[in-house]
């Protein structure tokens, strides 16, 4: 099986899903010549054109909701968020237009688009560039939020999306994209709403996202060497949440940690927590433990950065404390 990039993973499901349905196109800030500011687009512009790789001006609202009426009349939009920081300038439309429009309808006008582009902090590009917005839209009733962890997810899940009949909102891990795994080379896609057990264990689960599955499964396998197993979750899909094997895993282990990079306040650990505890709570041996970004504006310097980010060393400091090891 071939090992390839997140990037170029992304890549071939966008070029497979163009090829399939001349009524997808990909429409955003330098897609297009430019290739896309993290090269995501690269050569679909001279394979299909400029009337289906759609270059624009700094205008995230404006072109938000060009998807949306594009998607009212029956194409299938992918926006592209330069970053998702930017989606801010695009909130009205997707969560007043797309995420409502089937709802204020009646049923009328599905809105088949994916908003798509890389979230979460980078390498020192402070606190305006570095957020992890997905649990603002995973708040929205009408949207269907994605955050792959390899490059086999990036690419399954990223053609669920664009067959989806509902607003996706797909967030990229921003230094996911030089990652590695194996794709296949054939057609595959990984169904919205089903989660997937990255490590199997008896001990401990921590259920993990995006980039943070990485983090999740450095940390289970320094734990393996002090002979704790961890079950490393990762649920790919936010909103709809497979909750079922979350709350099995918890049933086995009796412990959970959840791991992730957004703010601790009303983030997606919070809604995680109170699933775990509804079905699981005579279950628990141990309080739920929450790893999460630091409550402050990212920092610009590269130490401060490194200390509000969640790591191995903080994941691994919860599991013993769950444990009551430490």
């Amino acid at each position: 099986m071939p090992l390839i990039t997140y990037r170029d993973a992304l890549t071939q499901a966008l070029r497979e899903e163009m090829q399939r349905d001349p009524n997808v196109f990909l429409m955003g800030e330098e897609v297009g010549v430019y290739q896309g500011a993290y090269k995501v687009s690269r050569g679909l512009l001279q394979e299909f054109g400029e009337r289906r790789v759609i270059d624009t001006p700094i205008t995230e609202e404006g072109f938000a909701g060009v998807g949306v009426g594009s998607a009212m009349v029956g194409l299938r939009p992918i926006i592209e968020m330069m970053t998702w920081n930017f989606s801010m300038l695009a909130m009205d439309q997707i969560i007043n237009s797309a995420a409502k429009m089937l709802y204020m309808s009646g049923g009328q006008f599905k809105i088949p688009m994916v908003v798509r582009g890389p979230g979460g902090a980078a390498h020192q590009l402070a606190a305006q560039h570095s957020q992890s917005l997905e649990g603002w839209f995973a708040h929205v009733p009408g949207l269907k939020v994605v955050a792959p962890s390899t490059p086999y997810d990036a690419k399954g899940l990223l053609k669920s999306a664009i067959r989806d009949d509902d607003p996706v909102i797909f967030f990229e891990g921003e230094t996911l994209y030089g990652s590695k795994g194996e794709v296949p080379e054939g057609e595959y896609t990984v169904p919205l709403g089903v989660a997937d057990v990255k490590r199997a264990g008896t001990d401990v689960t921590i259920i993990a996202w995006s980039k943070m599955v990485s983090i999740a499964l450095k940390a289970a396998e320094a734990l393996a060497a002090e002979g704790i197993a961890c079950e490393v979750i990762d649920p790919r899909t936010l909103r709809p949440l497979d909750e079922e094997p979350l709350v099995a895993s918890v049933q086995k282990t009796n412990r959970c940690v959840i791991v992730e990079e957004g703010w601790e306040y009303s983030g997606i650990g919070a809604q995680l927590a109170y699933v775990i505890h509804r079905d699981a709570f005579g279950d628990l041996d141990a309080p739920v433990t929450r790893v999460t970004g630091a409550d402050v504006p990212m920092p610009y310097a590269k130490n401060l950065e490194h200390m509000a980010m969640p790591s191995p060393a903080r994941v691994v400091q919860a599991v013993k404390e769950v444990l009551y090891i430490e």
